[in-house]
């Protein structure tokens, strides 16, 4: 076994090693701390090389263990150290590959967290309720991978399902995973709503932006904003029934739209918005700098037929295919748990090839 796992050229592990020892000087010079916007930036860059770093180094060093144990295991055979051997192997080549699809996540904001919203496309209740299933695949998928997760806003269907939802994923890399999920996702199930038992199929449509923070300036003209206020529906006793508090937030150059009802406080629901919208400006204004689209909005395909990214078949047999990778999984119910991994692994692999080829 070789001694030291390597991921080529993208993972520089040397000179991320050396940029860490750079920034470790510069935090213990003294009035580090008198510009704090600038300390949290350097302290946040160096916290970011060694997640990279440090797994490098533990598998480094158990690489060398264990070529260490096949030594020994080789002059002196032991089925039980044998069995243990491999076992460790077994998880060492899960870890290996688990950091070399990390390493294809080098876009600029992948190392961010996400904001996630779900549309319920035409179909009504049949796709309301498709957009909530959604909706708890991704939470339960980020949290199987230790994410925080927010809800910052849920608006409830008129007898099942949600209209819209959006979810604040926090944590290292969230983004640059769930930045595959993004696109026209199909249904085609036996519809729990119809009498008589016919099948149906769904679509719902999924966005996701990068988590704008203070490193980013995103500048938001106020003349340029329509704000309104609204009674809060959903959960909350007596308190929705009686104060304005969620907040509608119009951006009206882009017509981009954001809206927050989770706390009782106003002023907290409109903080909430407008973080929203800056991540949402900020999407729209990297796709511009790409020439993909002039502004977020106009890459919304329409939510149907011939768009989708995905379809999740429950009748009359049970499959997943990603149609953009040819991925299928046929535990489709194991998929709506959150295990989303082949997937998204499968896209970052494609991208990557293809911007290799480019």
């Amino acid at each position: 076994m070789d001694s030291s796992p390597t991921f080529g050229g993208i993972f520089d592990v040397v000179g991320k090693s050396a940029r860490i020892e750079e920034l470790d000087k510069e935090m213990a010079v003294s009035g580090f701390w008198d510009n704090q916007d600038q300390a949290r930036g350097v302290i946040a860059e160096a916290n970011r090389l060694k997640g990279w770093v440090d797994p490098w180094k533990k598998l480094d060093a158990q690489s060398s263990d264990l070529a260490e144990m096949a030594s020994l295991l080789k002059a002196e055979p032991d089925d039980d150290l044998e069995a243990e051997w491999l076992s460790e192997v077994e998880e060492m080549e899960r870890l290996i590959a688990a950091l070399e699809v990390r390493t294809m996540l080098q876009g600029s904001d992948d190392h961010r967290g996400a904001l996630l919203t779900v549309h319920p496309g035409a179909g009504g209740l049949e796709s309301q309720d498709w957009a909530e299933m959604l909706t708890r695949m991704y939470a339960r998928w980020a949290e199987r991978h230790g994410y925080t997760v927010n809800v910052l806003d849920l608006q409830p269907g008129d007898e099942a399902g949600i209209k819209s939802a959006t979810l604040e994923v926090s944590g290292e890399d969230a983004y640059g995973y769930l930045r595959a999920e993004k696109g026209v996702h199909r249904l085609v199930r036996i519809s729990p709503f119809d009498a008589q038992s016919r099948r149906h199929t769904s679509f719902a449509s999924v966005f996701v932006y990068p988590q704008v923070d203070d490193e980013i300036e995103i500048e938001v003209d106020e003349s340029d904003l329509r704000i309104d206020t609204y009674r809060a529906s959903g959960a909350g006793g007596q308190h929705v029934n009686k104060t304005d508090s969620a907040i509608r937030i119009t951006h009206v150059p882009t017509g981009i739209v954001t809206s927050c009802q989770q706390e009782r406080s106003q002023h907290k629901n409109r903080a909430t918005a407008m973080k929203m919208l800056k991540a949402a400006l900020y999407a729209a204004a990297l796709e511009a700098q790409e020439k993909e689209k002039a502004v977020l909005e106009a890459t919304k395909t329409e939510i149907g037929w011939g768009n989708q990214i995905r379809s999740y078949v429950f009748q009359p047999y049970t499959m997943v295919n990603d149609h953009r990778t040819e991925v299928k999984v046929g535990d489709v119910n194991k998929v709506m748990d959150g295990d989303l991994d082949p997937f998204i692994e499968a896209y970052l692999k494609r991208s990557a090839g293809q911007g290799a080829e480019s």
